[in-house]
């Protein structure tokens, strides 16, 4: 199911409690980015029309996401909001007392929370899990979903709490596809969100197949990967701090790619990771 926002983003919807939740298909992350040098990133995203942002208690700058939000004239039911539980945070009280932390610092509602990584040599995923599907029920938040889990770890989740996340968000660009996992989310309700959608700004841009797509629309390379990803289905989050790139990153409503040019992009699939192995992190 799908929709759209006030500034005409498509939405996918998650699974909240007993309801859809919608989250915009085209968000802002804040990956690396300072604490004081987030707000006028964020402001000018939300200027240029982006209405989800992305952060998280590892980011270390909740606070000035916070404040930035605060500062514009949009209300929290206007921007939608994800944060995530760090490694060193799992288990289920440690995760509650975390998300108060967080949401303090953020100074606003969270809509949605997620389990930074599997962290599947601690073995307290599952545990972690079970403190968002309570903040859930108690509408602290919205939809509880994770990051960089692998099928094995989704469904270990199913097995012992009865339900998987809402989404799953995983490194996934043109070199690192990932069909298997998306099509085990499709099966099972599971909203796939794509992090590192340029590959960190690595060869993908400069990958002869995108460049001819791209001159073929009069696109950039980074305009036709985020369009592909949005046409996957996928939410997609790219950073930047540069307000012309954050401008182009949104500037992906105007054109389609073309079944041919999909499938082209299909074949590009290296398998090649910018980030850890999800089985073996943490």
């Amino acid at each position: 199911m799908s929709g759209t926002d006030g500034q005409n983003v498509p939405t996918v919807a998650l699974r909240g409690k007993g309801t859809e939740v919608p989250i915009p298909q085209l968000g802002f992350g804040v990956w690396q980015v300072p604490d004081d040098e987030v707000g006028p990133a964020i402001t000018t995203a939300l200027q240029t029309g982006y209405r989800h942002i992305d952060t998280a208690r590892i980011y270390g700058n909740e606070a000035g996401t916070g404040a930035a939000l605060a500062d514009s004239d949009l209300s929290a039911d206007e921007v939608f909001l994800t944060t995530k539980v760090w490694n060193d945070d799992q288990g289920y009280d440690a995760t509650l007392r975390a998300f108060d932390a967080s949401e303090k610092r953020l100074g606003r509602p969270v809509d949605l929370y997620l389990v930074h990584w599997p962290a599947p040599k601690q073995d307290t995923f599952v545990d972690t899990f079970r403190a968002l599907m309570q903040l859930r029920d108690d509408g602290r938040i919205r939809a509880a979903g994770v990051c960089n889990f692998e099928i094995e770890h989704l469904q270990r989740v199913h097995d012992e709490l009865g339900e998987f996340p809402a989404i799953n968000q995983i490194e996934l660009h043109p070199y690192l596809q990932q069909a298997q996992l998306r099509d085990f989310h499709a099966r099972h309700g599971i909203v796939t969100e794509a992090w590192s959608p340029l590959a960190s700004g690595g060869d993908v841009l400069t990958d002869e197949m995108i460049g001819r797509i791209a001159g073929r629309h009069g696109r950039t390379p980074a305009q036709v990967i985020l369009r592909w990803h949005l046409q996957l289905g996928n939410v997609v989050i790219p950073k930047s701090v540069t307000p012309s790139r954050i401008a182009e990153n949104f500037d992906i409503f105007g054109f389609e790619l073309s079944a041919e040019d999909l499938t082209a992009i299909a074949g590009l699939d290296r398998g090649l990771r910018t980030g850890p192995d999800p089985r073996e992190f943490g």
